[in-house]
């Protein structure tokens, strides 16, 4: 593909689009679909998944259950996550989107054939381990092979595959929750199809041009700021994201926002479902119809979130959009759990929720692009997304263990809201790249 990132910018940000820039967009955009369907299929089923799995006598510990569940999911991805970007700067982009896909096609499978809570929690891991690196490839691959002024939007609409995601898993649960004890199990067999994605990036994706390039000709720079390194080996990606100040100030204050994003996601919002049908519960109305509602509203405010990010940022500036997504996020906790006293209060709260809380994923896509430098970018872009989840994983299991101690949702939910204050600290001292090419 011809790279088309540092030409002049035209009047429309779509003039100079082909349709090799939109196969690259359909890829990353459909794996990234089935990581959303995967992550939801979770949330989704672990409840009967539980139900099924655990002893009588251990059933009245399924939050707690499930909150592990999730959380090692977490954990693995991060592992693997942080894994595979690297070796995306040494393999390609490509090659390893290809690997990721076939990986997290093949333990989602698996998982329908667990016989046990920790069959489970390990398969969850493995799926895990191939989910963090099949974004970090895909977003790398779109943001060095789309034009400047086009690129924000791509990535936006990149993420919003996520909440599409989210929708296809609803959908196939309302399909298959008349099943049965099992319907679980089938949830997650649908999980294999993605591994047909493979088929179409083989033979119609190129890789990176910007990344042949700058391996070719032994371009070592973490960012704009680093200079030509004149070295004939190449450092290791990881080491050398650290050992260059401005690429460690940024890479830490990054990994400070992503913690804010990602344990205010997994620590409160995933809760939001389970609330909404509580609520419904003690109004006389059916829990578990109007917590699959909220889940769709919910994601319906993501993808909004998502779809529109791209023009969002661009018209704000980065830092400020940066600013925009935590003010929301922080507002947006009490919103739901605290000031809404209807059921239609609480599902627009939640969709406004949805718009800030999940739709804030789409700033990775679109800014850490363009923090770093094409040498280190799928290392530096999978540490800071995928890192935080090291940390983030205890959000869920935290959230699992005190929603008795604390006394519900609510409770627990507010007090990991702060979180949030640590992303409106840092984003006004990150760099403001709006307009600006990325760095080769």
């Amino acid at each position: 593909m011809t790279d088309t990132t540092s030409a002049a910018a035209p009047s429309s940000w779509s003039a100079r689009l082909t349709p090799a820039h939109w196969r690259v967009l359909t890829a990353a955009f459909f794996g990234w679909v089935f990581d959303g369907y995967e992550t939801y299929a979770l949330i989704t089923v672990i409840g009967p998944a539980m139900a099924a799995l655990l002893p009588a006598s251990e059933r009245g510990h399924i939050h707690a259950a499930a909150g592990l569940a999730i959380a090692i999911t977490l954990l693995g991805w991060a592992a693997g996550g942080t894994v595979g970007g690297i070796a995306a700067d040494y393999i390609g982009r490509k090659r390893m989107l290809l690997i990721s896909v076939v990986g997290y096609s093949l333990f989602t499978g698996l998982t329908a054939f667990s016989t046990s809570v920790g069959m489970l929690v390990a398969f969850r891991f493995l799926t895990g381990l191939f989910l963090g690196s099949e974004w970090s490839t895909g977003n790398s691959l779109l943001a060095e092979t789309w034009p400047n002024e086009a690129r924000p939007k791509g990535a936006g609409f990149l993420q919003s595959g996520f909440g599409f995601g989210a929708f296809l898993a609803a959908a196939v649960w309302y399909l298959l929750r008349p099943l049965g004890p099992d319907a679980w199990r089938a949830m997650f067999l649908v999980g294999v199809l993605p591994g047909f994605l493979v088929l179409f990036l083989r033979r119609r994706i190129d890789d990176s041009e910007a990344w042949a390039r700058a391996v070719r000709e032994k371009r070592w720079a973490v960012t704009e700021n680093s200079g030509r390194l004149s070295l004939s080996a190449r450092p290791f990606t990881l080491f050398q994201l650290f050992a260059d100040p401005e690429g460690r100030r940024r890479t830490v204050l990054a990994c400070l926002m992503s913690i804010s994003t990602t344990m205010g996601w997994w620590g409160i919002a995933t809760w939001i479902p389970g609330f909404v049908g509580g609520f419904a519960a003690h109004h006389g109305l059916h829990g578990p119809y109007w917590a699959s509602v909220a889940g769709l509203v919910y994601t319906a405010g993501a993808v909004v979130g998502y779809l529109v990010s791209g023009f969002l940022a661009d018209w704000m500036g980065r830092r400020r959009y940066l600013v925009f997504l935590f003010v929301g996020g922080l507002v947006m906790t009490p919103a739901v759990y605290l000031w809404s006293h209807s059921l239609a209060t609480l599902l627009f709260a939640s969709w406004l929720n949805g718009f800030w809380t999940l739709g804030a994923f789409s700033w990775y896509a679109i800014y850490l692009p363009e923090l770093f430098a094409t040498n280190v970018r799928g290392t530096a872009s999978a540490f800071v997304f995928n890192a935080s989840r090291f940390i983030a994983f205890l959000g869920p299991l935290m959230a699992g263990e005190l929603i008795g101690a604390l006394g519900g949702l609510a409770h627990v939910a507010l007090a990991f809201s702060v979180i949030y204050v640590i992303g409106l600290v840092v984003a006004p001292f990150m760099p403001e790249t709006k307009g600006q090419p990325l760095p080769q």
